[in-house]
């Protein structure tokens, strides 16, 4: 029956995942271990787009310090089950296995050697190695649930997404039909539509009566429309340390000046954590205390200019082109005054904005540069045990498309390892 056309004419499989990237490759070679025959359907041309994409072409795939707190959602304690039952060093023993170079960054971040393809092709022969069939450019039209008779849940239709050429040509898509006892929805999220992303994983949960918590681009540059932007715009490829902060979180990581906003591992991080509308800060010199310094050197150097003595603090200086464009911004009045001749008061309101400079983001980047998509499947509505659905027996959500959104670092990639692990061990 399994390897056949039943009699409603569709193929029947015991898992069809929808997503062929991290974890619906990772939950189809788990299952397939099991013996298990897996599908993965997906309507790329190829599988595992992002994974080819992320770390700059090398793909952080995991971290060696993954704890809870590295990720955010309205139920905080959801993901601490399947990170406790897939650690990072479960991933790493594998990499290892098939002989992939890799390297340790800051933070405990893991980075192929040579490529991402590393990764995916190791997925791919994993899967292969099982028996799991993995069919792309193929488009998901319905997904019905069934009466469950010979280990029937669900019945999938598909078609043949056409390209541009096929079009051109006159080409027609054929349907196909599936059915499945175990359907897993890996469908990841909305970020880098040039990738495919697409909605169809929120959906499927509504569909199936899923409440979905608001969902956002995250992991994301911030951007800027008012002077601020002029500013930030004239000072693009300047790195510099900094602690960003608002009123929830901190990090002290780099932060870069682009064409279009602030971007860099600082502002990443704090996108996970900011909504519409609210002010950032940046302490653009971490190790220093300004206002003490400036006040300080104002009695033992009475005649020295501000630029004068934060240049002059080489261990910790401000790039030049950046101390230049934020006098013009913050002390243009009074440049060329000595120290001597500045109020307290006046110097402590800078040494202040030094340290905290408070800044309006306009909004973001969006989903064409976001790493990931925060929000999403509402976790109090599945199990944090198996990732099976609270609401329909043999329906499965994985990765991205859950309310799980983890920090730059290679968190994101240990989630859909994990989540796929736990759910390929039970669909």
């Amino acid at each position: 029956m399994t390897n056949q056309r039943n009699a409603q004419n569709h193929t029947h499989y015991d898992v069809v995942i929808i997503g062929a990237g991290a974890s619906g490759l990772y939950c189809a070679l788990t299952a397939g271990r099991r013996g298990r025959r897996v599908l993965v359907l997906d309507h790329a041309n190829k599988a595992g787009k992002k994974i080819l994409m992320s770390g700059g072409g090398r793909c952080n795939f995991t971290n060696y310090f993954v704890e809870p707190e590295h990720f955010i959602g309205a139920n905080p304690h959801f993901c601490k089950s399947a990170l406790s039952r897939y650690p990072s060093w479960e991933f790493i023993g594998m990499v290892e296995s098939h002989k992939i170079a890799y390297h340790e960054r800051e933070h405990g971040q893991l980075f192929c050697d040579d490529s991402a393809q590393d990764i995916l092709s190791m997925l791919l022969d994993e899967c292969a190695a099982v028996g799991v069939q993995v069919k792309l450019n193929a488009q998901i039209d319905h997904v019905k649930t069934a009466a469950h008779d010979n280990g029937e849940r669900f019945c999938l239709t598909t078609s043949k997404k056409l390209g541009k050429k096929d079009i051109a040509r006159g080409a027609q898509s054929s349907q196909t039909g599936y059915s499945c006892e175990s359907l897993v929805v890996a469908t990841g999220g909305l970020s880098i539509p040039t990738m495919g992303a697409s909605g169809i994983g929120y959906e499927l949960a509504q569909q199936f009566g899923h409440t979905l918590v608001p969902t956002d681009a995250s992991l994301v540059p911030f951007t800027f429309t008012d002077k601020t932007g002029e500013l930030i715009r004239a000072l693009a490829g300047i790195s510099l340390p900094v602690i960003a902060s608002n009123e929830r979180i901190s990090f002290k990581l780099p932060v870069l000046f682009t064409h279009r906003g602030l971007s860099g591992p600082a502002m990443l991080q704090l996108s996970n954590y900011w909504q519409t509308g609210e002010t950032i800060s940046i302490n653009l010199l971490p190790e220093i205390d300004v206002t003490e310094l400036l006040l300080a050197r104002k009695k033992s150097h009475p005649r020295q200019l501000i630029r004068t003595v934060l240049a002059e603090n080489t261990d910790n200086a401000l790039p030049k082109k950046l101390l230049a464009a934020l006098q013009t911004h913050l002390w243009e009045d009074i440049k060329d005054t000595e120290l001597a001749n500045i109020k307290d008061e006046r110097l402590t309101e800078l040494g202040i904005t030094l340290n905290g400079w408070k800044l309006k983001p306009s909004g973001t980047e969006g989903y064409r540069t976001a790493e990931v998509t925060r929000g999403g499947v509402k976790t109090d509505e599945v199990s944090s045990k198996t990732m099976q659905s609270n609401l329909q027996d043999g329906l499965y959500f994985i990765g991205e498309v859950l309310d799980v959104t983890g920090w730059l670092g290679g968190y994101n990639f240990q989630w859909a390892w994990a989540s796929g692990f736990v759910s390929g061990e039970i669909v």
